[in-house]
């Protein structure tokens, strides 16, 4: 199963739908890859192992960078915290983890939150759209993993006060492209469980 939402396991409901389907006992992996700076003292880590742990799952911090992807494998539910999609997606290239986040996703619980979110979905070019001076790791094939086909737009209610044109950007791409984006507010998310779309708010 596939979790694509904003700021992780925030809402109620989001953490109650995982721990309907994680088992009790567990294992869980926090990647934190896509925070190529503060990498584990990422200020979010403590609260993402903290959600999990509530769960019953016990919990390891993990970097594509520094350790095989193929490792991943052995746990329960793995969840990609936020960052730099564009490092995010060249790093999982350079590290041939594509096919092993496929298979978690089809057999476990993958979770990707706000950068990896967008990673895991069909394209960068909206997250490109927003801020294309991210892409300072020099990314020209802006396709995503297609793990799933579904497209969201994490933080919106927060970034629509903050930024101009935001909903309008994100309508023009979708016209452009001829496509549904999601639009997810913090404790929101967007399951896909082997195709079955499921949207949970708040």
């Amino acid at each position: 199963m596939l979790l694509l939402c904003s700021d992780g396991l925030t809402g109620k409901l989001l953490l109650e739908k995982v721990a309907a389907c994680v088992p009790c006992g567990g294992t869980a992996a926090v990647v934190v890859t896509a925070d190529r700076e503060y990498k584990a003292a990422n200020y979010h880590v403590a609260r993402c192992c903290g959600e999990l742990t509530s769960l019953g799952l016990a919990v390891d911090i993990c970097d594509i960078d520094t350790a095989p992807a193929q490792a991943l494998r052995r746990y329960d539910v793995v969840e990609f915290i936020g960052g730099n999609p564009f490092y995010l997606l060249r790093s999982i290239r350079d590290h041939r983890a594509a096919d092993v986040l496929q298979q978690i996703a089809r057999e476990k619980l993958l979770i990707g939150w706000s950068a990896a979110a967008f990673v895991f979905g069909p394209s960068l070019e909206l997250v490109n759209a927003y801020s294309p001076e991210w892409n300072d790791v020099g990314l020209t094939d802006l396709r995503g993993l297609s793990l799933t086909g579904v497209r969201v737009l994490p933080h919106y209610d927060r970034f629509l006060r903050r930024f101009d044109r935001f909903e309008e950007i994100c309508r023009a791409h979708e016209e452009a492209n001829h496509v549904q984006v999601i639009r997810l507010n913090d404790g929101d998310g967007v399951f896909d469980d082997n195709g079955a779309v499921t949207i949970c708010r708040g």
